[in-house]
């Protein structure tokens, strides 16, 4: 597809136009996220919440043009691959795949004819499956912590829970941080719900399940996203409205401090935690009960 500047654009907007309305992402089953690896191009179709797509910004001709260079190289060193970096897509109706990450070397593949480029599907997480997480619980506060960078231990630390058994620990090789599993148990007797983010995209299940290897469980799992940050600008206010209506109190923790949000009142409260992550756990806990008689005297001094 060697077009130009102004006839991509055009062929951008086409695609765009084409799969308005109709278009709705669905599931990918584990064996088909394995099995499919690499595809055409031209089943791979334009994110129409990407600034890629926003003719205000649009694509960055330069970027495109050093992938195109990348790939010409490539062809003339038969020994090496086309393109090695994967494309991050979701199985999308009527027909392929929705681009989440990779516009630009999409675009250079396009005008390369490149035949097929590696790709890593992906399932998202969408307005309906928070609402069906919502569904499940009755509670009306809930924990909140991020996933990669506050539950899952960093490669190198020690503080860390006990490795699975063989052969789990083989799947699920990053280990907990100490101490999350009893800060789990311990809020959830309690009365609140628990919830992870992550901006990277895995399975639903397989976070389920990781808990439950540990003897916990959690209500809420959101994927492909920055806490308070999602990805699809439609479904963002969607999804926050639909929390704070289930939960006008949160308690937010990561490694350095716990916040109590009251999102009713608009008030929060910080407690900060030494960072030391032997204490971490433990420093949380007695946050949380330093905040609950500090509520009990406020209540009876009214």
């Amino acid at each position: 597809m060697a077009e130009g500047k102004s006839q991509f654009e055009v062929f951008l907007a086409e695609q765009i136009e084409k799969y308005r309305g109709v278009a709705f992402p669905v599931y990918t089953p584990w064996l088909w996220r394995k099995l499919v690896r690499k595809v055409n191009p031209k089943i791979l179709h334009p994110n129409p919440e990407d600034e890629f797509c926003d003719p205000r910004i649009g694509p960055n001709y330069g970027i495109i043009s050093k992938y195109e260079r990348e790939y010409e190289a490539a062809k003339r060193d038969h020994t090496r691959d086309i393109l090695t970096e994967t494309l991050t897509v979701e199985r999308m109706k009527p027909d392929g795949y929705l681009l989440l990450n990779g516009h630009h070397r999409w675009a250079a593949a396009l005008r390369q004819n490149v035949r097929r480029v590696p790709i890593e599907i992906v399932n998202v997480t969408h307005v309906i499956d928070i609402q069906k997480m919502l569904q499940n619980t009755h509670n009306d506060k809930r924990v909140v912590m991020d996933l990669d960078e506050v539950v899952l231990a960093a490669p190198g630390d020690t503080q860390v829970e006990k490795a699975l058994p063989f052969p789990m620990n083989l799947s699920y090789r990053r280990r907990l941080r100490l101490g999350v599993p009893a800060l789990f148990s311990f809020f959830k007797g309690r009365g609140y719900d628990i919830w992870v983010y992550s901006s990277k995209y895995y399975s639903l299940n397989r976070i389920k399940r990781l808990f439950l290897l540990h003897g916990v469980t959690i209500d809420g799992i959101v994927t492909g996203v920055k806490r308070g940050k999602l990805h699809r600008g439609r479904d963002r206010e969607k999804i926050h409205e639909l929390i704070a209506n289930q939960y006008p109190r949160t308690v937010n923790i990561d490694g350095n401090s716990v916040v109590f949000i009251d999102s009713r009142t608009k008030m929060f409260e910080e407690y900060t935690l030494s960072g030391a992550p032997e204490n971490w756990s433990r420093e949380v806990m007695d946050a949380f009960e330093q905040h609950k008689k500090q509520e009990k005297s406020e209540a009876k001094s009214l």
